[in-house]
């Protein structure tokens, strides 16, 4: 097999959406898995609906997603002059034809194919000659399809898929103004940059029988063809943002991993036995296109979750701490202390077995911060009504621990109980509200410990007080 060369082209005329960032890490696997090149095209020459906003937008989804590309991202607008110059040779070679057709003529005789159950072929000026008057009006170039037999494409994923030729219409490759359309340009940069797979989204299948002509007027190589189905929602319909068709960034925002989404992309639509937890050393080592499923796959935010949990209770608390340092200080409006900082890091073993996401990592890292930045919740304002005495005699077992431990703050938890003939829960339940106003929390003795004997009784000491 000669060295593989896949490619990712997006056109920036918004985010990097999740359906594109699949596709992205398709081609990224399998060039990284046969020891190829990866190459990033951005498809800009739609110059009207192409933003730079957009194209950084797709780097910095594609840096978060860590799928490095090699080389130089390369703009499909600069190659204009090797499109026209390919444009010219296909008319010299009789394989291309000047279409003077005007856009209401070519709208016109759309709807008259249409109405009349016929397929638009667009060969108005395939035979004819321009007059003077016409000669010297603005034209397109139209590819020249073949009228008969067929074409089949071996595609890696779909199989071998076969249309008549007569089907297909004569595209424009050369709009009237001078610019290349997407159907030339795709064709001439993939043969450009080598490109041995063109791995993409089914709905490019089609395109594909249409740019497999332009290949063969110009002698080239056909590329290896794969694509890939569609991702639907969760309820089997095509997908739209209440499902989860949203940017890359989006998913950022919301706190899942780049591991996290990784694994839950590669498997959505290939699969590698029962497996579901994939590292990415793992998809490098076994990702092949005979795995990728012909059908659909379904958007599922449950099954992200749940991944994205398993991957923040792997990660050393030390890599997750910076993770949530900048919304968690946003949200307590001043800057961690090391003393605050260093209690996070002893609770985030515990506090990521209860998270999906980032943000759930935020609310319960509060807990371990200055009470100051903590409102009482009404909840727990309910379970301190009359309490005060009780919540100050608290304070004062506490103050008298001499070591700071979970098993002797327990013991003496339960002595204060005992000695006043009180449930556990009697005491345990208003000492938590005061604690932690309310915020979900999991073993208190084990908060107590963690947030050391001088903050507890903080904590405890103003709400004795209020």
């Amino acid at each position: 097999m000669p060295k593989v060369v896949t490619r990712f082209a997006p056109s920036p005329t918004g985010f990097l959406h999740i359906g594109g960032a699949r596709t992205a890490l398709y081609n990224w696997l399998f060039a990284r898995r046969h020891g190829g090149s990866f190459l990033l095209r951005i498809e800009d020459t739609d110059r009207a609906r192409s933003t730079d906003a957009a194209i950084d937008a797709i780097i910095s989804g594609m840096k978060w997603l860590g799928l490095d590309w090699d080389g130089d991202a390369v703009s499909q607008f600069d190659q204009a002059a090797r499109l026209r110059s390919v444009t010219e040779e296909l008319l010299a070679k009789g394989a291309a034809y000047k279409c003077y057709a005007t856009s209401e003529e070519t709208a016109a005789l759309r709807a008259q194919a249409r109405e009349n159950g016929a397929v638009f072929l667009g060969d108005m000026w395939r035979d004819r000659e321009p007059d003077a008057d016409t000669a010297s009006q603005p034209y397109s170039i139209r590819i020249k399809m073949p009228r008969e037999g067929k074409t089949t494409i071996d595609d890696q994923v779909q199989g071998a898929v076969t249309v008549q030729n007569g089907t297909l219409d004569d595209m424009i490759i050369l709009r009237s103004d001078g610019t290349p359309t997407y159907m030339l340009a795709v064709v001439v940069d993939d043969y450009d940059m080598g490109v041995t797979h063109v791995i993409r989204g089914d709905d490019h299948l089609n395109n594909a029988f249409r740019q497999a002509q332009i290949y063969n007027a110009m002698n080239w190589d056909i590329p290896i063809y794969a694509h890939i189905p569609l991702i639907h929602g969760a309820d089997g319909k095509k997908l739209s943002k209440r499902h989860g068709a949203l940017g890359v960034d989006a998913y950022a925002e919301m706190g899942f991993l780049p591991a996290a989404m990784r694994n839950y992309l590669l498997r959505l639509g290939w699969s590698h036995g029962d497996d579901e937890i994939i590292t990415t050393e793992q998809a490098i080592e076994w990702f092949g296109l005979e795995n990728v499923g012909r059908g659909p796959a379904r958007f599922d935010f449950d099954k992200l979750d749940s991944l994205n949990a398993h991957y923040l209770r792997q990660m050393n608390p030390a890599n997750i701490l910076p993770l949530i340092e900048n919304e968690l200080e946003n949200t307590i409006e001043t800057k961690l202390s090391d003393t605050e900082r260093n209690r996070i890091l002893r609770a985030l073993p515990s506090i990521v077995e209860r998270a999906k996401r980032l943000p759930d990592i935020v609310e319960a890292a509060r807990l371990y911060c200055s009470a100051t930045s903590m409102p009482v919740t009404e909840k727990a304002a309910g379970m301190l009504i009359g309490k005060g005495s009780m919540i100050q005699a608290v304070a004062i077992e506490l103050e008298a621990v001499t070591t700071w431990s979970s098993e002797v703050i327990k013991a003496a938890i339960m002595s204060f109980a005992q000695a006043r003939d009180l449930k556990m829960g009697e005491v345990m339940q208003p000492t938590r509200a005061a604690i932690t106003r309310g915020a979900p929390s999991g073993d208190l003795v084990d908060l107590l410990e963690i947030l050391g004997q001088k903050e507890a009784l903080s904590r405890l000491g103003d709400q004795a007080d209020a």
